[in-house]
């Protein structure tokens, strides 16, 4: 499906003559944060364990969306559908090698758009994932180059960490003495990390021994820059923790001792389980301290069973950068708070989706299950008063939420709606379900982290209220119709009675109707986004 409708058309040319726009006084700028696998595990969201001031901060001057859901429970999809207020069956992006505008050429991201109604648009960070927009990281969305991490912003006492993420000495000395084994030979940092990746980090360091700290650092330069000029700016700042390795300062270790980490209380396969449900947590395989722990452990046939040491190292080190990602972004609202741009900026932050944490035994995301699919959303917005809403929310619902609260029209094909009336009522309600999907190999278990955009089998889940409701189906897509023969399997979990997804209660006969509702519920999903 190609986005080149006559709307779509216009704002595509109107972006190219926008140099003499001038900004009108009371029009607010966008703060636009985004957090890589930050699920929510913070204080807003009643974690007692995780030490997140800053953002919690945010969330007492703004609305908490406490039952948002992502589209699509992997970094390149959902931030696809997030920038473009478009399901992945629209914007083509179902893995981590697809570039977006490949598939959809005119495709409308928000910062697009912002910038056809007179903002500057800019960002620093990951926004988009690399691989899945052009090396300008989506040139039409930027009025300014996307910014590049500028190295003076690191640590003097430490310079740029090695294979962009670390900076222990004893992983320095491993890649400088490959390097040097490698002789004449082109080594790339790229090659490097197969043998040398632990999957956490904990040294003495500033914080901008790391990426975000350098680029918070930038973000606050950038911020001064944009109050001088007189035009309204939608500004993104992309955040690469808590996302695997997880490598903070050792203050913010510090913050939390280990023997309190609290282990998923359930580690198995839910029982009548559906098979294909489930991932072998080969994002966290990947890291070359895993595999010598996996020879000593039993395994299972899916996810990745460690041991309990080394979960709660693993969850440390979670917590860490979390509360690394947290002092950054409190450092970026500080520098709009001492501008004087706080009064007339909506903010709004996100993780790109939630995470596993050992559950289902089960690390990293890549499902359909709760743990992986919530995700956290708070907007702050000048004249709306700071709640909290247990309303169902959506990723596509940014965009239009976006445009509503800076007055300017929403875009008519989006496929998400406003939260605006959430914000001024918690009570009320937009929808009745959000829907997430992920896509398998034809493989009872994905064996691959990088899922394939022509996967088989794709898994479409329906989140009510109090249900789950998810059906996975061959060979299909939702721009196409709908046959039941080739649905390969469906699960139903009621929250209210198994928050832990314990059991698929698809065909025990106290569910019967429920069952039959949900599924008439999606089948009409279904129909109402097939091809006119």
């Amino acid at each position: 499906m190609i986005l080149r409708t006559p709307l779509v058309s216009f704002l595509i040319l109107a972006v190219s003559g926008l140099s003499g726009f001038a900004q009108k006084p009371d029009k607010p700028n966008v703060l636009f944060i985004a957090i890589d696998d930050l699920k929510p595990l913070l204080g807003c969201y009643g974690d007692r364990l995780a030490k997140t001031p800053n953002i919690d901060r945010l969330a007492k001057m703004g609305t908490v969306f406490k039952s948002n859901y992502c589209q699509q429970a992997v970094c390149g999809p959902t931030r696809a559908s997030i920038m473009t207020g478009m399901r992945p069956d629209v914007t083509k992006v179902w893995d981590l090698k697809t570039r977006m505008r490949d598939m959809n050429p005119d495709i409308l991201t928000i910062p697009q758009y912002f910038a056809s109604q007179g903002y500057s648009t800019q960002a620093i960070g990951k926004i988009y994932d690399p691989r899945c927009v052009d090396e300008d990281l989506d040139k039409p969305s930027w009025t300014v180059p996307h910014y590049k991490t500028d190295k003076s912003y690191y640590a003097a006492s430490t310079g740029q960490p090695v294979l962009n993420y670390y900076q222990a000495k004893d992983t320095r000395a491993l890649v400088e003495k490959q390097r040097r084994e490698a002789g004449e030979k082109t080594l790339t940092d790229q090659m490097l990390p197969a043998t040398i990746r632990p999957s956490m980090e904990c040294v003495d360091v500033p914080d901008n021994a790391y990426i975000d700290g350098a680029n918070s650092l930038q973000a606050k330069d950038i911020l001064a820059a944009l109050q001088k000029k007189n035009r309204p700016f939608f500004f993104a700042v992309g955040l690469a923790k808590p996302h695997l390795p997880f490598n903070a300062p050792k203050k913010y270790w510090d913050l939390y001792e280990r023997d309190k980490m609290p282990v998923a209380a359930f580690q198995e396969q839910s029982k009548n389980a559906v098979d294909v449900a489930y991932q072998n947590s080969g994002e966290l395989r990947a890291y070359s301290d895993i595999p010598a722990l996996l020879a000593f452990t039993d395994q299972k046939s899916y996810g990745v069973t460690l041991p309990v040491a080394r979960q709660k190292e693993l969850l440390h080190g979670y917590y860490a950068a979390v509360s690394y990602a947290d002092a950054q972004i409190g450092m970026v609202l500080n520098a709009l708070d001492s501008l004087g741009l706080s009064k007339n900026t909506i903010v709004v932050l996100w993780g790109d989706h939630g995470w596993h944490l050992g559950d289902h035994n089960l690390w990293c995301k890549h499902s359909n299950f709760e743990e992986a699919t919530r995700s956290p959303l708070i907007f702050s917005a000048p004249h709306i008063k700071p709640s909290a809403t247990q309303s169902l929310s959506e990723f596509v619902d940014v965009f239009p939420t976006l445009c509503e609260l800076s007055g300017i029209p929403v875009p008519a094909h989006l496929e998400g709606k406003s939260l605006v009336p959430l914000m001024k009522n918690p009570g009320a309600a937009v929808k009745e379900f959000a829907v997430s999907q992920y896509p398998r190999s034809a493989n009872a278990i994905e064996t691959q982290r990088m899922t394939d955009a022509t996967a088989k089998i794709m898994g479409y889940s329906m989140r009510t209220k109090r249900y789950r409701y998810t059906i996975w189906v061959e060979n299909f897509r939702t721009d196409q119709p709908f046959k039941a023969s080739a649905v390969v399997g469906q699960e139903l979990y009621d929250y209210a009675q198994d928050p832990l997804e314990k059991v698929n209660v698809l065909n025990d006969k106290k569910y019967a109707q429920t069952a039959r509702h949900l599924k008439a519920e999606m089948i009409r999903y279904f129909k109402s986004k097939e091809k006119r």
